[in-house]
């Protein structure tokens, strides 16, 4: 029995079709001041004016951000935090230290995730896994990032004023949690509902980029790659969803994705939507080529995506949060920067 069970959800190379759906319970976004002047000022729950949060360094910061956006969640979905059984989150620092302080008092068991700007995507469908299997009845996934930690962390301190290039990106401040639960315990939310019904599993891509002041051109093979994937692996193509929705490859990334994806025979260019161009207006906010980080996707996710699922203006999309997975020290030995993707389809429910 458990064996037909696998093989009924196994599809393709990398990806699952969901016996048991995760449902989404509730979400919520928090964000810095520049994101809350953005296009999704409206969908974002908290916009904090106070880029410090209220803390004494920025990390902390991240972490206190964290936290708010875990607890509005949970209140959101009158859920108390004994009821979530696991929690599935990162940010982009070393140690993941903005999750692993900003999510201690939360007291729910912990599985710390890196995949860089991927890791809501990775967040949602290790979650989606584990409600699927019944090792949890709900659980919480959620990412951040914050524009000073990150260029901190990986490039320049903000004192020193560096020029940035046209093909840079902006790190998002800002955070998106979202609760999944079983499809027993989501009998409870009204309809129609939101259900992560299969995900596919980004591998690593390496195409020899170095350029750090160019992220997008570093992650859209990979984009390109799992994108590909889940339509190979479903049977489907473009049509298929509403939306196909990158993370941050920004203006230079999703003109190499367009491009690549055309040479395979997929015309995206209408049905392709980037998280790093909608978080910001690259008309008169000074991003460069977009938005970027973990914040960027989870943000979109929660203050874009989700509500337009729920509204019923998309019935189906295809979430793909892309990383780059490069460090100080890998950059500053010449590696390459290689990049991943994660896929979660996110499907609405009418009954």
């Amino acid at each position: 029995m458990a064996q037909e069970r696998s093989f009924f959800m196994q599809v393709g190379k990398a990806s699952l079709r969901f016996e048991h759906p995760a449902f989404v319970a509730s979400w919520a976004s928090v964000a810095g001041k520049k994101e809350g002047q953005g296009p999704l000022s409206g969908g974002i729950d908290v916009t904090e004016q106070d880029e410090m949060f209220g803390m004494e360094n920025w990390e902390q910061a991240e972490s206190a951000m964290q936290k708010q956006a875990a607890d509005l969640a949970l209140e959101k979905g009158n859920i108390h935090r004994r009821e979530v059984r696991y929690l599935f989150a990162g940010d982009l620092l070393g140690q993941l230290i903005a999750t692993s302080f900003g999510t201690v008092d939360l007291e729910i068991p912990l599985f710390g995730l890196y995949g860089a700007c991927s890791t809501m995507g990775e967040a949602m469908g290790l979650g989606a896994m584990c409600v699927d299997a019944g090792h949890a009845d709900r659980v919480l996934a959620m990412a951040s990032s914050h524009f000073a930690t990150a260029e901190k962390q990986f490039r320049f301190p903000l004192g020193y004023g560096n020029q940035r290039a046209q093909s840079a990106s902006w790190t998002v401040t800002g955070c998106g949690a979202v609760v999944l639960e079983r499809g027993e315990k989501a009998g409870n939310l009204p309809a129609p509902r939101i259900a992560v019904t299969g995900i596919t599993t980004g591998k690593m891509v390496d195409m020899g980029t170095k350029d750090s002041m160019n992220m997008g051109a570093a992650m859209a093979p990979a984009a390109w790659n799992t994108i590909c994937q889940n339509l190979e692996d479903f049977g489907v193509d473009v049509s298929y969803y509403d939306r196909i929705i990158t993370g941050d490859l920004g203006a230079v990334g999703q003109k190499v994705l367009l491009d690549f994806m055309k040479s395979s025979g997929q015309e995206l260019a209408g049905r392709h939507m980037d998280c790093g161009l909608e978080i910001y207006d690259r008309g008169w906010q000074d991003v460069h080529a977009g938005g970027s980080g973990c914040g960027c996707a989870a943000v979109t996710l929660c203050a874009k995506i989700l509500p337009k699922l729920k509204r019923g203006e998309w019935k189906r999309v295809l979430f793909v949060p892309t990383g780059a997975l490069l460090s100080t020290v890998s950059y500053n030995e010449g590696q390459s920067i290689p990049g991943i993707a994660h896929a979660v389809v996110l499907e609405r429910m009418e009954g």
